[in-house]
């Protein structure tokens, strides 16, 4: 696969999952403590989100960081905008702004 393939599939992705976080393992059996403690936060607004495993896509670990302009993961995007990682998600998630963006990214605002 070419590095454009790569960067257009890595869109498509995010263009189809109003939230979408990339991260080391899944959900329910993270790979790595900043992807548990991204997804524990992330559960626990209620909603739905799809997750890309960049274990099993070495395409996408070795390319998405410079798509985005962050060298780290996880990465939360939220209706086609990086929001952070697993600190800005936890920060976000203890102020309880990250439940009232998931919310309005699933259409539940309110």
């Amino acid at each position: 696969m070419s590095q454009e393939d790569i960067i257009e599939s890595i869109k498509q992705q995010i263009a189809e999952n109003p939230i979408l976080i990339y991260m080391k393992g899944s959900p329910n059996q993270p790979q790595c403590g900043f992807s548990a403690r991204a997804t524990q936060a992330l559960m626990a607004c209620g909603e739905r989100f799809a997750y890309v495993d960049i274990l099993q896509n070495p395409d996408v670990r070795a390319t998405l960081p410079a798509y985005a302009n962050w060298p780290t993961f996880p990465q939360l995007w939220i209706k086609g905008e990086l929001i952070g990682g697993s600190d800005i998600i936890s920060d976000m998630f203890e102020k309880g702004e990250l439940q009232t963006l998931v919310k309005e990214a699933v259409g539940n605002a309110g």
